[in-house]
């Protein structure tokens, strides 16, 4: 005959243990410890959408409009190259990339004031940006670049890369994203925004979207596993 003792002593057991299984239970499908939908996970720098405040930073493949004040012949069109410069007539070759239009603005003046015009005013338009894309990789069945304009949401970036393959774990899709300089990470549970649970995230132009699963290859494997997080959000890199 079992003694009280015992009894409650094999019920606390059986307790705990139940308890355990509903835990794993509640986690599995996520894992990983990089937090989900952090508070702290804000658009990008530089922004990806347009601020009117902010000046344009230029990049390889914009398209710019120098004027040159009077002086139609060193005034036009220029394509950023591939090494991030342009070539101008008397001046030769400039460094646009990373630049803001004011600023490239005031180093051609610069440039032509020094040795050809007495102070010219040069001004510089960002006349077609380049198109930026987000990256999509991992458990999607056509992971790649695809362009973005402005922002899109995660939802619409899985949809782009024409949805989730077989075996792909929805409950945790990662955005890579630089934020104040450094790399940053976060987590997102597909189902959870499908089902009005947690908001659909904006992702803009230069996020990594990363589905886990079984399609993931063993580079992106060792990327999450080894991230340093725990449970704050952290930057990585």
């Amino acid at each position: 005959m079992t003694s009280p003792k015992s009894a409650l002593s094999s019920g606390w057991r059986r307790a705990a243990v139940l308890l355990l299984g509903l835990a794993l239970a509640a986690c599995a499908g996520r894992g990983g410890n990089i937090p989900y939908d952090p508070a702290g996970f804000v658009s990008p720098d530089p922004l990806a959408d347009k601020i009117p405040q902010l000046p344009p930073v230029l990049a390889p493949g914009d398209v710019i409009t120098v004027k040159v004040y009077q002086v139609d012949s060193l005034s036009g069109d220029q394509a950023i190259d591939v090494a991030g410069r342009i070539k101008l007539p008397l001046i030769g070759t400039v460094a646009a990339a990373g630049k803001t239009t004011d600023q490239l603005g005031s180093e051609i003046a610069a440039a032509l004031g020094a040795r050809y015009l007495q102070s010219p005013d040069v001004q510089v338009l960002l006349k077609t940006p380049m198109l930026r894309t987000v990256t999509v990789d991992g458990s999607v069945s056509q992971p790649g670049l695809y362009p973005v304009a402005g922002q899109t949401s995660l939802i619409q970036t899985i949809a782009m890369a024409r949805g989730t393959v077989e075996g792909a774990n929805t409950h945790r899709v990662v955005v890579f994203r630089t934020i104040k300089g450094q790399r940053m990470a976060a987590s997102f549970d597909l189902n959870s925004i499908r089902n009005g649970k947690m908001a659909d995230p904006a992702i803009y132009a230069d996020d990594i979207v990363v589905v886990d699963g079984s399609a993931l290859s063993a580079t992106w494997k060792l990327v999450l596993q080894s991230l340093p997080f725990i449970a704050l959000f952290r930057p990585f890199g």
